[in-house]
Order: structure tokens, then sequence, then C-alpha cells
């Protein structure tokens, strides 16, 4: 057996992570701890004169973004978990930080941002009605707050458009589903635009406007069974399928930033495979998929778009971080997010399929000991939360635990989880329990039919919906 993994070394905070370039390609931030709280940093790339430049002590900063003008770190912080989220400003000339939301008991909520209107953004908050959020102008230079949209009652998403105009919001209806709502200005009435019933609530929503804000790209399950991203005119509602898949839901979607046009879009089946729609991108996307052997994600790109920062997740080991410049097609190396990893031999999470008792092809992931034999091991059936939020292949702290230890770990998306189209994951509707639960003991039968689980040690865990399958037994 491999030496034990410190639970520190799995768990603990990364020692670099979620870079950003700056918007004129001459600085990164990123996260990492000060006195292990997590902070933002930021360095001039190509020197090391990295600083931290938030100072907070408690629970640390997850999210944080640059300012469009290049002048400011904006960062969401609450306190002691309350979820009343405030946002800040950091002046990297200055050092100063400004409480950009003094309001206490509100929720600050980031809707958009864009390099056109340096300092501008849109946040909504639930500062006049606790229940609901409006959108309100910020104005980055004097902290001025101007309401631009008020919430009539049942929005709860917003869409804007490139000029940062507040063009369109999802509204709840009382079965689950939502109206997609748009208007024309400020000033115009919302109008109803198409209707997303409960059956498609998970699988659809709006993604944005064209530049000229006579389209609305959108993903839309409607009429068929997976999330398709489609793109639809306003005037005459007439759809163009830009991506789809008869299996699998459409994931994420990367748009131009200066012409929004959709320029790739990703696939999550057994592992993220990406779908190039842009053809000014191809040869970036070829160099950037011969650099590593993981998952990649563009992460942040600087104003010009000429520097990429990349993202490569991996099973066995750290998330790394690359500088792709889109000019030579070559990359440098940041750093990777938990570089002691590197000092254990770590499992591999091998992608599985089975048919449930009821037909369903159900897809998971198989994470075995290294170092042991293959066979009649103990097994934990680690069950995911959400209940709809879907395992993926990737670094996964829990299942290299179980696995450094000499368990193998089983991870199944039974009936409910996202990602696998509407019908799927409709299947589990008053199913907790029921077939969503026999789903589970199937992919344990599976196990023990292959003969990689010993039937006489077998263990199931889990949080949230999880736990509730744990107690389930």
């Amino acid at each position: 057996m491999p030496k034990l993994i410190p639970r520190e070394v799995l768990f603990g905070n990364p020692v670099k992570a979620s870079p950003q370039i700056s918007p004129d390609g001459t600085r990164m931030a990123y996260l990492a701890p000060v006195n292990n709280v997590l902070n933002v940093w930021v360095r001039t790339i190509g020197q090391e004169d990295d600083q931290p430049v938030t100072q907070d002590r408690d629970r640390g900063i997850r999210i944080y973004f640059w300012a469009h003008d290049n002048q400011h770190i904006l960062y969401l912080q609450d306190v002691g978990g309350n979820e009343n989220w405030r946002l800040y400003a950091v002046n990297l000339e200055t050092n100063q930080v400004r409480d950009l939301t003094p309001f206490d008991e509100v929720q600050v909520r980031i809707i958009d941002h864009n390099k056109h209107f340096p300092n501008d953004l849109l946040v909504a908050m639930n500062k006049e009605n606790p229940q609901v959020h409006d959108v309100y102008h910020l104005d980055l230079k004097s902290g001025e707050l101007r309401r631009v949209a008020k919430n009539p009652g049942q929005f709860a998403e917003w869409v804007t458009d490139i000029q940062l105009k507040v063009r369109g919001a999802l509204a709840a209806t009382p079965d689950g589903g939502f109206d997609l709502m748009i208007r024309e200005n400020d000033n115009s009435d919302w109008k109803k635009l198409l209707t997303w019933d409960s059956d498609d609530s998970l699988s659809s929503g709006p993604v944005g406007f064209t530049k000229d804000s006579q389209y609305l790209y959108l993903k839309d399950s409607r009429k068929v069974n997976t999330g398709r991203l489609v793109k639809m005119e306003l005037t005459t509602g007439k759809i163009q399928v830009i991506a789809e898949d008869p299996e699998y839901d459409v994931d994420e979607v990367v748009m131009h930033p200066d012409t929004n046009e959709v320029q790739m879009v990703s696939f999550t089946r057994a592992r993220t495979e990406w779908i190039v729609i842009d053809r000014c991108i191809q040869k970036d996307i070829a160099a950037i998929r011969k650099l590593h052997r993981g998952d990649f994600h563009l992460l942040s790109r600087d104003h010009a778009d000429q520097t990429w920062l990349v993202g490569f997740i991996v099973d066995n080991g750290p998330v790394s971080y690359y500088a792709f410049d889109r000019k030579t097609k070559k990359a440098t190396f940041l750093f990777d997010n938990k570089p002691d990893l590197k000092n254990y031999i770590l499992a591999s999470m091998k992608p599985i399929s089975f048919t449930s008792r009821d037909g369903w092809t159900l897809h998971g992931y198989l994470t075995l000991p290294p170092g042991k034999s293959k066979k009649n091991l103990p097994t934990v059936l680690n069950v995911h939360g959400g209940p709809w939020a879907r395992d993926t292949w990737g670094y996964d702290p829990e299942a290299q635990w179980f696995a450094n230890r000499g368990y193998v770990c089983l991870q199944v998306n039974f009936r409910g989880s996202t990602g696998y189209g509407k019908n799927f994951l409709n299947a589990a509707i008053k199913e907790w329990g029921g077939q969503m639960h026999d789903d589970l003991v199937d992919a344990v039968s599976w196990a023990i039919k292959e003969g990689i689980a010993d039937p006489k040690r077998i263990s199931i865990y889990g949080g949230s919906y999880g736990g509730y399958a744990a107690l389930v037994g």
C-alpha cells in the first residue's frame, strides 16, 4: 500500500488557486492563504513580486474578480456564514478597501460587468424587500447606486445585453417552471417570450444576447430530451440549433467578449468535451489540448484577447494552471493548486456504465486503491448531493481519501442527476428512497458481479441527499 496521505493535504486550502489575468494583461491575481485564510494576491507576470491585497482573517475569500478599470480587485464577503454578501473594492495603487454595499441584512449578487464600461457594474440586492432582489447600477468611481430594474416579485434571474442593460429575466411560475421575460429598455414593460415548464427548468435557461440584441442564446430542452444550445430571433421566435447531443445536456458556453458570439460549448460526458463553434479559435484550442492530459477550462482572458489563463483538471493530481499566448500558441506554466499531492501516489478515477434493473443506462466512476489487488475489496458507495448535482471526472478528495485507506470508492449518477437529459432527470420525481435508491443498490450489485466489491464489506456514505441515502441504507 502507498503511504497514507494526511487529511490536510487532501482537504486543506490550496497553495494557490483561481488565477485571473488583469485587463491589460500585465498582472495576475489569485487566491492563496495568509495565516491559513484564503486571500487575494497579485503579482506582475514574469516577476516574483507576489503580494496579498486583501486582509481577511475569518472565513477566507472565495469570489473575486478584476474590475475592468485595471485598478481595482472586487470581492464578495459575508459575516460568519450569514450569506449576506457585501461587495468590496481594493484600490491596487493605494491599498484602500471600500465597502461598496454597506447595508445590514442585505445580500449582494453580481449580475454583470464588461470591458466596454470599465467603471460600471450591475448588482442585485434585496435592499427594499428582503424576499426579492432588484438590480442596481453601481458607479465604481463614485460608489453611487441607482436602481435600474425593480423586481415585481417573481423574478429569480436577470439577463443583460452588451450595453450593460437589463433586457431579460426569469420569472418563477407556480408549477416550478419559468417564464422568460424580455423588454426593450429600462423604461419598457416586460413581455413574456416563452415558458419552460417544470420538466425543462433544470435543462433550459438564457445564456446571453447577441451584440445587436436581436437574438438570444438559450439552453433549451422544449420538445426534445436534452438541453440544446439554440439562437432565437426575438421578433419571429425562429430557432437555430448551435450545438446538441442526443444523450447529454449542453454545459458551459464560452462567448466572445466583444461580439457576444458563441465560441465553444462543452458537454460533460464521462469527461468534459469541448465543441469549437468559432473557427477563429480552432488552432488555439488544438494547441491547448496538446499541453496537458487533463480536462481544460478557459478561466480568464485579457482585454486584447491575446493571453488566456487555462486550468487543467486531472483525476489523480492537482489542478494545473497555464498562461496561453494566442500569438505564439505557446503556454507558460503558472502553478499547481495543491503541489503537495505530487508527493503521493493517487488513485485513478475510471468512468463506468451499467444497466439498471428497469433498463436505464447509468454512469458513474470507480476509484480503486493503488497498490492492491483489484478484486474483492471493501467498498464505499459515495452518494452525491443535490440530489441532482452529478459527479464528474477529476480530483475528488473524498474518493482519494477512501482509496488511499484501501477502499474502493463507487460513485453513480443515479436517476435525477443533471446532464443526462430531462427524461433521466425527471425520472426521479417522487422516487426518493424508491427507484433513486434502487439505482444505488444496482451500482453495488454491478461492482459485486464484476468481482470488485466484497459483498460482506460494503458501506454507504454521503452528505445532503447523500446523507439521506446513507440513512435509507
